[in-house]
C-alpha cells in the first residue's frame, strides 16, 4: 500500500461534501486546521444543497475531482458523511490521484472512498473525525487526526467494557462502516479481506440488521481468514418489539466463534465523540498488556 506524503505546515487541504449537505457552518473545524499550520480550501459543496445532498451528483463529482487533480492540495477531508458517496464514486477519475497520492479523510459514508481507493488505487486513507463533528469531538480524537496527517505514531490503549478474545495480531487494517462494507460487496470497490485486520462500526441500526450483515460477510467468506477483528462503536442501536435477544458483542462472537483470531470490542472509533483516527491500508498491531487492549499503527516514513 502506498503511503501519501504526510502533511507539513503551509500545506493546502481541501474540504468537500461528497454526500449529505451540511446543516451548519464548519468554522470551528477550519480554525482548528489553520491552527495546525494548514491552508484550508473550501469546495463549492460546503454551501450547496440539492434535496438532502450537498449539491447535485454532478456538482459533488466535480468538486471532489477538482481536489483529486489539484497537485497543490495535499489532503481531502470530507466535511460529513450521511449518504451519497456511492452515487458519484464511479464518475470519479483517480488516475491523477494514483500518480500523486494524497490523504483522503472521513468515516461513515466515506467508507465507500476508503474501500474504493484501497482496492483500485492501493493508497492508504484515514478513518477519522470530520469537520461537522469537530465541535462535539474530544480533544484526544482530534489530536489523533493531526498525528495521522502529520505522520506521528499512533498508539491507543483502552479497557474494553466487555470481554475480548485476547491475542496478538499484526496486519493491514481495512474496514469502516459495516453497512457500507456490505454494500460494497460484489462491486469493483470491494476489498480483499484475506489476511487483514478488520475494523467495523455502525450507527442507528437494528440489532437483527447487524446480525444479518455479519452473516452476509461470513457467508461470503470475508471473516474466515482475517488476522483479527476490531469492533468499534455501535451506537444508537434499535430493537424490535420482540427483542432480538443478543448484544453486539454476543452477535459478533456467535458468528466468529469457530475462528481463532483476536476480537477486540469497544475500540474508540466510529460514530462517537472519541473517534480516534485509523490509517486504513496501514500496518496495525493489536495486543493486550496489563489487562488493557492496545492498538498500534506503524507509520511509514
Amino acid at each position: 500500500m502506498v503511503t501519501p506524503p504526510y502533511l507539513k505546515k503551509g500545506d493546502k487541504i481541501g474540504i468537500t461534501c461528497p454526500a449529505k449537505s451540511l446543516p451548519s457552518d464548519i468554522n470551528s473545524a477550519v480554525q482548528m486546521l489553520e491552527s495546525w499550520g494548514l491552508e484550508v480550501v473550501l469546495g463549492e459543496t460546503v454551501t450547496a444543497t440539492y434535496h438532502q445532498f450537498a449539491g447535485t451528483d454532478e456538482l459533488r463529482t466535480k468538486d471532489f475531482q477538482r481536489f483529486l487533480d489539484d497537485d497543490s492540495i495535499k489532503a481531502i477531508i470530507a466535511a460529513r458523511g450521511g449518504y451519497g458517496t456511492v452515487r458519484i464514486i464511479d464518475q470519479l477519475d483517480f488516475s491523477r490521484f494514483k500518480e500523486n497520492p494524497k490523504w483522503v479523510v472521513g468515516f461513515s459514508d466515506i467508507t465507500v472512498l476508503h474501500s474504493h481507493i484501497h482496492t483500485t488505487c492501493g493508497v492508504q486513507t484515514i478513518h477519522g473525525q470530520m469537520p461537522l463533528n469537530v465541535p462535539d469531538a474530544t480533544k484526544p480524537s482530534l489530536e489523533s487526526l493531526r498525528k495521522a496527517l502529520f505522520g506521528e505514531p499512533l498508539l491507543y490503549e483502552y479497557k474494553s467494557l466487555v470481554p475480548c478474545r485476547d491475542g496478538e495480531a499484526e496486519g493491514i487494517l481495512i474496514g469502516g462502516n459495516l453497512t457500507l462494507l456490505v454494500m460494497m460487496g460484489g462491486s469493483v470497490s470491494e476489498m480483499d479481506y484475506t489476511g487483514k485486520i478488520l475494523f467495523i462500526e455502525d450507527v442507528g441500526e437494528y440489532l437483527y440488521s447487524v446480525d444479518r450483515m455479519l452473516w452476509q460477510l461470513k457467508r461470503a467468506g470475508k471473516l474466515a481468514k482475517l488476522k483479527g477483528l476490531i469492533v468499534g462503536g455501535f451506537t444508537d442501536l434499535k430493537d424490535n418489539a420482540i427483542p432480538f435477544g443478543e448484544t453486539v458483542p454476543e452477535i459478533v462472537m456467535n458468528i466468529v466463534k469457530e475462528y481463532d483470531y483476536p476480537v477486540y470490542f469497544d475500540f474508540p472509533a466510529g460514530h462517537i465523540e472519541n473517534n480516534y483516527a485509523l490509517v486504513m491500508g496501514g500496518l496495525i498491531k493489536i495486543y493486550t498488556n496489563a489487562l488493557k487492549t492496545k492498538a498500534e499503527q506503524v507509520q511509514v516514513k
